[in-house]
Parts: C-alpha cells; sequence; structure tokens
C-alpha cells in the first residue's frame, strides 16, 4: 500500500516518461507542459502528480534515459580489423550522429544538463581515456598527459556539437566539419603523422 507523499511507479509512470520524450523531441523541452502531457493521456493533474512532483522531474528521467542509450551505443572493445586512427573517427563520428539526433530537438534541456552533470563528463572522459592508453601502449600516439588530452577531446566533441545544432546544420555538414577537425587534432597526435 502506498504510504502518504510517497509517489507511485508504475505502468502510467513510464507512459508519461514516453509522452514527455515524444514532446520534448517534436516540440523541444521548454514546450513540455503537465496539461500538454494529461491531454496526451487523457487523465486528471491528479494522475500526474500521484507520480511525479514537476514536469523537470520527468523531464530529467528522459535526459538520463537519453544518456544512458548514448552510453549504451558507444561502449564496444577496440575493433582491431579497422586502422586504430579510423575507427577512432568512427566512434567519434557515431557519438556525432546519435547526440546530434536526440540534441537537436531536445538541445536546450540537454546542453544545460550536459554542463552541469559531473557523472556524464566523467563517462565520456574515461571511455576517451581507455583509447588514448591503448594508442600510448601500442606506440600510435605520442606519450601525452592521457587526463588533460581526454578532457580536451570531450570538451572539443562537445563543444562542436552544441555549435551544430544551434547552429542547426545539417547531419552532412556536420559530420563533413567534425571529420576534418577531429582528423587534424588526431594527426597530430600520432607517432607516424601518416
Amino acid at each position: 500500500m502506498k504510504k502518504k507523499g510517497e509517489l507511485i511507479r508504475d505502468e502510467v509512470s513510464e507512459e508519461i516518461i514516453r509522452i514527455t520524450e515524444h514532446i520534448a523531441t517534436t516540440e523541444g523541452a521548454h514546450n513540455v507542459t503537465v496539461r500538454k502531457i494529461l491531454k496526451v493521456l487523457k487523465a486528471t493533474n491528479r494522475v500526474f502528480y500521484n507520480r511525479f512532483h514537476n514536469v523537470g522531474e520527468v523531464l530529467e528521467i528522459v535526459y538520463r534515459n537519453a544518456v544512458y542509450r548514448s552510453h549504451e551505443s558507444l561502449e564496444s572493445k577496440i575493433d582491431k580489423s579497422k586502422h586504430f586512427f579510423e575507427y577512432v573517427t568512427d566512434v567519434a563520428t557515431q557519438a556525432l550522429i546519435h547526440t546530434y539526433e536526440v540534441k537537436m530537438k531536445f538541445s536546450g534541456y540537454m546542453f544545460e544538463h550536459d554542463s552541469l552533470t559531473e557523472a556524464n563528463c566523467n563517462w565520456w572522459t574515461d571511455q576517451i581515456s581507455k583509447l588514448i592508453e591503448y594508442a600510448k601502449e601500442n606506440k600510435l600516439i605520442k606519450d601525452v598527459d592521457t587526463a588533460m588530452l581526454s578532457y580536451t577531446l570531450w570538451c572539443f566533441c562537445r563543444g562542436y556539437n552544441v555549435d551544430s545544432v544551434t547552429r542547426k546544420l545539417s547531419m552532412e555538414e556536420a559530420i563533413k566539419y567534425f571529420k576534418f577537425g577531429f582528423g587534424c587534432i588526431i594527426n597530430s597526435l600520432r607517432i607516424d603523422n601518416g
């Protein structure tokens, strides 16, 4: 039995999250309101407020789910059948494509939370650090400070993503410019410079 003041977590909660995500990605997070959610759900205020304190709480869940899907799609072992630098460029490009698609409609909220979420920064820099360490161990790149480089690359990728989404570059344009800039950085680190 539900205690007084305790929020309900059930199928309706999941439906509210799905509706919120749909509104946020089609109309923008700033356009999500309890009224819009309830209109789609065909329910009363009580249904919403028995499950969530406010829209911000639901948007936070949508944000965390999007970040989780992004992380999940990028966690993989190094593909040794590809040249390392081609593999790294492909991984970075896939990250751009995935986040670009999500953030194009959900941009303000996502970018604001990306900046404030230490765990997200840590996850990305940890993933980048693994690639840097692999490249150093295999003498593919110069001996560099892994922590500093991983943070720098995260900032480059995130900053690039913010700019391309904010300026509404086409996906093709965003990928073209991203690959060029990322390639310049990667090539400056290569031992063989080839």
